[in-house]
């Protein structure tokens, strides 16, 4: 592709990087992709991944704004409280550069519509920038059995954590956490609240991974967990291994196959009851 003279300006601060470059640049705007959730992580996210001008990008989210969300969720503004949440990020997205193709899917991601959704347009990485512990649990299910590298996040009250999973490369999601704990074991934001600029620090981080990737630069957060704390403004990094029993990535694996995919929102799911 050739990039105009509004692109060269526009990304003249990659181009004139050496590890990135033209080359660089011209692998993000190829670039696709996905993030599941626009809320406090998803939404720095995609401003950041969308402003790097990654060609793609995919927005899940079936909620509507609400006026609680925008201490937190800059994608979004006063004026779209009511609005689909898909549909005001994609707005914002289109607003702040034309390069990005941005694909609004205003539903829930679920056992049954996953697969679809990562495959609609043959994403690149996934960016899970969900709220609850099914959603992740399933995020991650599917990514491993789709070999979808993707980037996991968290936040609460004043902490944060992160971590990266390249299939083949390292361990996932479930070999830390094995399992969702059961209903009402662990408080949402909701419950216990966050600090609106947690979502900002964390979901940057994922970003940035997500650019690594595209870019093919750098190490990312494999067998690592990055963890914040805000108030002592301390980072730490944790190392962890590949779980052989793991259900997803081990050498035995109960999660073999999209068909048989659990969805953990169900009140039958044996794991969450």
């Amino acid at each position: 592709m050739t990039f105009t003279d509004a692109q060269l300006e526009r990304y003249s601060r990659h181009i004139i990087l050496k590890e990135a470059g033209v080359a660089g640049q011209r692998k993000l705007l190829n670039g696709k992709a996905l993030i599941i959730g626009a809320g406090g992580l998803g939404a720095p996210a995609a401003m950041y991944l969308a402003a790097a001008g990654v060609g793609t990008i995919g927005i899940v989210d079936a909620d509507v704004v609400d006026l609680s969300n925008l201490q937190r969720q800059i994608i979004h503004t006063t004026a779209d409280v009511g609005k689909a949440k898909a549909v005001s990020a994609r707005e914002t997205i289109n607003a702040m550069n034309s390069d990005v193709d941005v694909v609004a899917y205003r539903e829930k991601v679920t056992a049954a519509n996953i697969a679809d959704i990562v495959r609609d347009r043959d994403y690149d990485f996934v960016i899970d920038g969900t709220d609850n512990f099914p959603a992740k649990f399933l995020i991650n299910d599917a990514c491993v059995l789709l070999k979808k590298p993707f980037s996991h996040a968290g936040i609460i009250r004043f902490q944060g954590q992160l971590l990266t999973y390249i299939p083949g490369e390292g361990p996932c999601y479930r070999c830390v956490f094995r399992e969702p704990p059961p209903p009402g074991a662990a408080p949402t934001c909701r419950e216990a609240g966050v600090l609106g600029v947690l979502g900002g620090v964390i979901g940057s981080l994922q970003a940035t991974e997500a650019l690594k990737y595209l870019l093919g630069l750098g190490g990312l957060l494999v067998g690592r967990l990055l963890t914040y704390n805000a108030l002592t403004m301390e980072f730490r990094t944790v190392s962890f291994a590949k779980d052989d029993s793991c259900a997803a990535c081990g050498r035995t694996p109960s999660v073999t196959g999209l068909a048989g995919l659990i969805d953990y929102n169900k009140p039958e799911c044996e794991m969450c009851k």
